[in-house]
């Protein structure tokens, strides 16, 4: 099953692809897509929705999975936050692509066993996991392929219960 991970942005969108086989998760390819920050919101929606449907014919994944966003301090972040991720989600509607969603602290215990993890923390155990040396990932790439790697490691326990959100 390939599983692609998604860390919304409104200048620079990390991806990152994962096989799951056999329990077992190999990286497929991982990167960002990124637009000018002097570029009209709307420019780099539009960019954000084309970049996601290159990625989506690329890698054909089963299923997204995003981040759910946290509150931050600056209301105007998280309006644009919210925007980018609109632009991600009906771009994968229109792809026809299934999408799951965990809260922050799902993402970080799941990859790193500590729901408080930092960032270096969720980075250097998404390597170590993927076998990549973590130089070689950029911080939106090493956040999109956690939570990649969140959903592959919570999968199987929600298959066996009967769904994510209560289904």
């Amino acid at each position: 099953m390939r599983i692609l991970g998604l860390d919304p942005g409104s200048v620079h969108t990390g991806y990152g692809c994962v096989e799951l086989e056999r329990g077992k998760c190999r990286l497929v390819d991982q990167g960002r897509i990124s637009c000018r920050s002097g570029e009209p919101l709307d420019s780099r929606l539009l960019r954000l929705c084309g970049g996601i449907d290159d990625v989506v014919a690329r890698f054909r994944p089963a299923v997204a999975v995003l981040e759910e966003p946290f509150h931050g301090v600056n209301s105007r972040s998280l309006i644009v936050l919210a925007q980018a991720r609109g632009a991600l989600l009906l771009a994968l509607a229109r792809c026809g692509i299934a999408v799951e969603e965990y809260t922050p602290a799902e993402v970080k215990s799941a990859v790193t066993g500590n729901g408080r993890a930092d960032k270096v923390q969720v980075a250097r155990m998404v390597g170590l996991l993927l076998s990549v040396p973590v130089d070689r990932l950029s911080s939106d790439a090493a956040d999109a392929l956690a939570v990649a790697l969140c959903y592959a490691a919570r999968r199987p326990l929600e298959v066996a219960v009967g769904g994510r959100r209560g289904g």
